[in-house]
């Protein structure tokens, strides 16, 4: 057989495209090409893959050989196709049977030994070969990442000559299990460490249940920051198509994805001086910037202001669609970026505007430059604006304990299930249509936010986003309709504290 097919997957986005591997062998002076945008890494699969096959003790053919990489159009990269590539040319030389090769997906690079060696981003390839239906096989560094994927398990080699003889019938390659998903317990900080703070605390739980954006704002040391690192023990449990997400996109990530993350939601938390590329990604192989790492977790930003200017403008988009287009005048890839963005700042450069003990030494002028560079868009998609003031001696003192994490979070929790229930989504996710059917305002409630929308002018998102975070408050109080009460606190969330 002078052709044989293989297949394969490109490493583009969470999407991880199909590639057909199609080898030929020709008559004529010994040759070997690989078309099909195939880059750099990918072109020197030749002599990768010469050198396996001969050290395998294969014969390596004294042919023509073109390997087309199909769509042709697709830019590939990596040594991932070097397996594919590789058995591509024993099949069509005929020292290995092509019979189930199209029933099977392949991915690896090849040592020049013949040893398998795992790649970048395998989590969006398993998921793709799952929904086709198709066996994996891949390297054994990549098999524990791949097993969260396949409920009975998939194959993995750490030799070129295992996979051939699992193609021969000799010796069947063993199926890796299933991953076990339980999550480990991992200690988390816990808001029982906070004291006083009520309005606080009652921001982040509403932020928590309704999976809502949140800026606090406070002069320095009332404990901006602890309050935002310890929303995570009150976040709702990630279902499976987030947890399955989430992986794969932390796999195409440098520092790839640990199994034993699976089911917890990221919190990530870019220093202010984060470049606008670090945040959105990018890079001449686009990769996942901290908002999609974030995804369906927290992005903490602390000192909010501090950050650039083009940094927090990036923001404005995925808050809205929760997805980050990266284009390259070769490709376009889509990473996804729901997130949810915590802010803290300070009011004023010195800090400590508003303050009841220190007094403020910023001009006017220095003040509003300092807020200018929040732009009212960005402020317009932050649901929740909370002020975080200096605590009393005695309540901070005081002997009495706050409510610990695992109470508010079992809140949350029932609030966050009702309206998965009913909605399909959180609030925070509720498009126009949804929102009406999920709030139903009576006649009082509606005059009412007719009065907040015409007295506070609020921009149409700034009204939607004000139902939305009612919705939250009333599923908190387990309240089927939103009521008066609900759209009020709501409200008192939407202005800039310290304004």
């Amino acid at each position: 057989m002078a052709l044989a097919i293989t297949l394969g997957r490109a490493e583009c986005g969470i999407q991880a495209p199909l590639v057909t591997i199609e080898t030929h062998l020709a008559n004529g002076l010994p040759a070997f090409s690989i078309v099909g945008l195939a880059e750099t890494a990918v072109k020197e699969s030749r002599d990768r893959v010469r050198s396996a096959i001969i050290n395998s003790g294969f014969d390596f053919p004294a042919r023509r050989i073109t390997v087309n990489l199909a769509p042709a159009d697709l830019p590939k990269h990596g040594g991932r196709f070097d397996l594919p590539i590789a058995l591509g040319i024993l099949a069509a030389s005929g020292q290995v049977p092509p019979d189930c090769l199209e029933q099977v997906e392949l991915a690896g690079e090849l040592s020049l030994g013949g040893q398998l060696r795992g790649v970048s981003g395998m989590l969006p390839a398993a998921v793709q070969a799952r929904s086709a239906e198709r066996a994996l096989i891949l390297a054994e560094a990549n098999a524990t990442e791949a097993a969260l994927v396949f409920p009975d398990g998939c194959h993995a080699a750490s030799h070129l000559l295992e996979v051939c003889a699992h193609f021969a019938g000799e010796r069947p390659l063993p199926l890796v299990p299933h991953a076990n998903r339980e999550s480990p317990t991992v200690a988390v900080p816990d808001l029982a460490d906070v004291r006083g703070q009520a309005r606080a605390r009652r921001g982040l739980e509403i932020a928590a249940a309704g999976r809502h954006n949140i800026l606090l704002a406070g002069p320095p040391g009332t404990g901006k920051s602890m309050l935002a690192t310890r929303i995570t023990g009150i976040l709702p449990p990630m279902a499976e198509a987030e947890c399955l997400e989430t992986a794969a996109v932390h796999s195409l990530s440098h520092g790839g994805f640990a199994p034993a993350k699976w089911g917890h939601r990221p919190f990530r938390a870019p220093h202010h001086s984060a470049s606008h590329v670090a945040l959105a990604g990018g890079g001449q192989r686009p990769r996942p910037g901290e908002i999609s790492l974030a995804h369906n977790g927290v992005l903490f930003l602390d000192e909010l202001p501090e950050f650039s200017r083009q940094s927090l403008e990036i923001l404005r988009e995925p808050l809205e669609s929760g997805e980050v287009t990266i284009s390259r005048a070769a490709s376009q890839v889509v990473y996804p970026a729901r997130f949810q963005l915590i802010a803290a700042m300070n009011p004023c450069p010195c800090g400590f505007l508003g303050d009841t003990v220190e007094a403020c030494r910023c001009a006017p002028e220095q003040i509003s430059r300092y807020r200018s560079r929040l732009s009212g868009p960005l402020l317009d998609r932050i649901d929740l604006h909370v002020e975080v003031t200096r605590l009393p001696a005695e309540d901070l003192q005081g002997a009495r304990a706050s409510e610990p994490s695992h109470r508010i979070a079992e809140r949350v929790r029932a609030a966050y299930q009702r309206r998965m229930t009913e909605s399909g989504k959180p609030s925070a996710e509720l498009n126009a249509a949804e929102l009406d059917a999920a709030c139903a305002l009576g006649p009082g409630e509606m005059q009412f936010a007719r009065g907040a929308l015409e007295q506070m002018r609020l921009s149409a998102r700034g009204y939607h986003r004000l139902l939305r975070v009612a919705r939250t408050i009333a599923d908190l109080s387990e309240e089927g309709r939103v009521s008066t009460e609900s759209l009020s606190e709501a409200l008192s969330y939407r202005r800039l504290p310290m304004s």
